[in-house]
């Protein structure tokens, strides 16, 4: 349950920190004294989209902590996804914060850890169920209805099984849809691959090919001045004529005459040696250099052969990715393409049978949550229509309509089913106001009140099956006067012996059931509007409950205690 909530800057609140108690909750206090703000800064922290303009005028953050104590069910429900994001810290207790700023930024934190907002989020869904000012308007949109009748029959566990499945069918679907659409072009797509798979075989492309023919060419159209400037080279180096001497002979000599030297002084014979061996070495570069010589390839034809072979590998380079190995990949592509193509025929047959395989599946599980949803249906209303009773809608009976369609092409279940992400049954709540006018649609009957009153029993009937620690009710007492104030009363308080229970009120006769009272004000102080919340007891709340019922005086005073007496009366019968 929440333990605390702390609230910086955050609209009209400068600084405000509350304690809760279990049990039932009430916060009274003028409209605009700040009371669904309270409740606003408990979304936010939450997890909810917090606008930046709901920082206090002239600070830069809003800053909002929430302090929960666990049972050991919501600790069981929550500990895989703390341990998973890293964020257990202690086993009874968990800390919520949020910091807004004002020009945009928000940041989330879980036990002090920085935590992204959905984790947030999920957390928060299943500490705290808010229900705001117009939240029964959902019971007018038919689309709520099967997620209510699920959210009473306890379906999380079969419906999560159902849209595993489901996912599964879709996927199926999608692929078959691929297979058919390219099933219908197959023949011209077919003959484009064919194509470029025999352009790519007929080049015999091999890695490392390219670089390979560009040297090859540049030899061969430099094949002359290679010769020429070999030729010379050895012609210098070892191939004397009449009026010069090479290269080697001179070095020769500088060596027979070194060798001289060093007969007589021993002192020469390292240099001797070096001399000799540059000789070697110079002898080998003229053995060299004649082998290179003779290597050189004078042939047009080839060189011819070589340009063409670049201009064949250039144009694939171009057409299918830029490279040689572009284009052996683009070319596995098309084969693996190719065969599929070549193939659909039997990969459609085998994907149809994976759907009706798992149409079956699906057809199993939406029968077991139809079943679970119509005997849900018929024990919800049981239960709502004595709580309408209590409520002053005395002949209201409700009926929970679950129809299917037929459809050929749905699940497998008499002639075909229609069905969606969430079964086969269309869901909707019917009500019955006055006997004999028949059932018809929530939209077409119930007024705003009526509306507000079956809300409120749709809660405490879900609220039996519902393992929300803390219930939040943000003026549920719209639309229902002061006669039953106090059976709604008597409900709240009566959730609150399960639940914490929070609730936004301004009739007197609900907040006379409280177990703890706080009454929400507004001042001004040095021009600036500040809320402030003080908890009540005793006198102070008996005076609270006098100004609420309207009327000053000692009358009104007498008529709050009076009413306090009468709650603790009913109290002892619940």
């Amino acid at each position: 349950m929440l333990r605390e909530l702390h609230i910086h800057n955050f609209a009209i609140i400068s600084d405000l920190s509350l304690r809760f108690e279990a049990g039932l909750v009430v916060l009274t206090g003028e409209t605009g004294a700040g009371k669904s703000i309270i409740l606003d800064a408990l979304n936010a922290v939450l997890g909810t989209r917090v606008e930046p303009s709901m920082v206090r005028a002239g600070s830069n953050q809003a800053l909002i902590e929430a302090v929960f104590e666990l049972d050991d069910t919501t600790m069981s429900i929550l500990r895989t996804l703390l341990e998973e994001e890293g964020l257990l810290d202690n086993e009874r207790f968990l800390t919520l914060s949020r910091e807004i700023r004002s020009e945009g930024r928000s940041i989330a934190r879980v036990n002090g850890r920085t935590a992204n907002l959905a984790i947030q989020s999920e957390i928060g869904a299943v500490l705290v169920d808010v229900h705001g000012q117009s939240e029964h308007l959902s019971l007018l949109k038919v689309k709520s209805h099967r997620e209510l009748i699920d959210r009473f029959a306890g379906n999380e566990k079969l419906l999560e099984q159902y849209h595993r499945r489901y996912r599964e069918w879709s996927a199926l679907v999608s692929e078959l849809a691929n297979l058919k659409n390219l099933q219908s072009t197959a023949d011209e797509r077919a003959d484009i691959l064919r194509y470029q798979i025999n352009q790519i075989e007929a080049a015999k492309l091999r890695p490392g090919e390219e670089d390979t023919l560009l040297n090859e060419r540049i030899r061969l159209a430099n094949a002359e001045t290679l010769n020429h400037h070999a030729q010379s080279a050895l012609q210098t180096l070892d191939e004397s004529s009449p009026d010069t001497s090479t290269a080697t002979e001179l070095i020769g000599a500088v060596s027979h005459e070194l060798g001289s030297l060093a007969k007589i002084d021993i002192q020469m014979q390292a240099l001797a040696d070096q001399v000799e061996a540059a000789l070697g070495s110079l002898t080998d570069i003229a053995y060299e250099l004649r082998q290179y010589i003779d290597a050189i390839e004078f042939n047009p034809v080839r060189l011819d052969q070589i340009e063409t072979r670049i201009d064949t590998i250039n144009a694939l380079k171009k057409k299918h990715g830029g490279s040689i190995e572009a284009v052996l990949k683009f070319y596995q592509s098309a084969v693996d393409e190719l065969s599929k193509i070549e193939d659909l025929e039997e990969q459609i047959s085998e994907v149809n049978h994976k759907i009706a395989s798992v149409k079956e599946s699906l057809a199993e599980f939406a029968l077991e949550i139809s079943l679970s949803r119509q005997k849900a249906a018929e024990q919800m209303a049981d239960q709502m229509e004595p709580l309408l009773a209590q409520l002053e809608m005395t002949r209201a009976r409700l009926m929970v309509s679950i129809s299917q369609q037929q459809d050929p092409d749905g699940l497998p279940i008499d002639q075909g089913v229609a069905f969606d992400s969430s079964g086969i049954d269309r869901v909707e709540i019917l009500i019955e106001t006055n006997p004999g006018e028949g059932y018809k649609p929530l939209a077409k009957i119930a007024s705003g009140g009526e509306t507000s009153r079956l809300m409120l029993a749709l809660k405490e009937v879900l609220a039996q099956a519902d393992q929300t620690p803390t219930l939040v009710f943000d003026e549920i007492d719209s639309g229902i006067g002061g006669r039953v104030g106090l059976t709604v009363g008597q409900m709240l308080w009566k959730l609150g012996r399960h639940h914490q229970v929070m609730c936004v009120t301004h009739l007197p006769q609900l907040a006379a059931f409280g177990d703890q009272h706080f009454r929400v004000e507004k001042y001004n102080q040095d021009d600036r509007t500040i809320t402030h919340v003080v908890s009540l007891s005793g006198e102070a709340r008996v005076n609270e409950l006098a100004d609420m019922l309207g009327s000053p005086g000692k009358q009104s005073i007498v008529t709050a205690e009076e009413l306090l007496t009468t709650v603790s009366k009913l109290k002892g019968t619940i």
